[in-house]
């Protein structure tokens, strides 16, 4: 059996528990993709949402396209989740890295 016959897509739930800027491999897996498609797609700019570098080597998207992208931003799931502390802000270093402000 390949990789990708045994890749599986992340639940309603498991998307919803990612941080509110999940790694491109996480949003790849979201998507039911692999993880090398997620960057061999963010590397030639045709990933499915935005993707931000940070630093050198790190990418990330935020978790509100991803939701926007699978059609969850509306679902029942989405409103009755608990905000938790990653999923509430990015903290202030972060912003700074990517260039924007809090």
């Amino acid at each position: 059996m390949t990789s990708a016959a045994r890749l599986k897509a992340l639940t309603v739930a498991e998307v919803l528990a990612l941080p509110a800027m999940p790694t491109v491999p996480q949003a790849a897996a979201a998507c039911g993709l692999s993880r090398e498609t997620g960057y061999e797609l963010a590397r030639s700019g045709e990933f499915p949402i935005p993707v931000i570098k940070i630093g050198e080597r790190n990418l990330r998207c935020r978790r509100a396209d991803l939701l926007v992208f699978l059609g969850l931003e509306n679902s029942d799931a989405v409103r009755d989740a608990p905000l938790t502390a990653s999923s509430e802000h990015v903290n202030e270093s972060t912003s700074k890295q990517i260039g924007t402000s809090s």
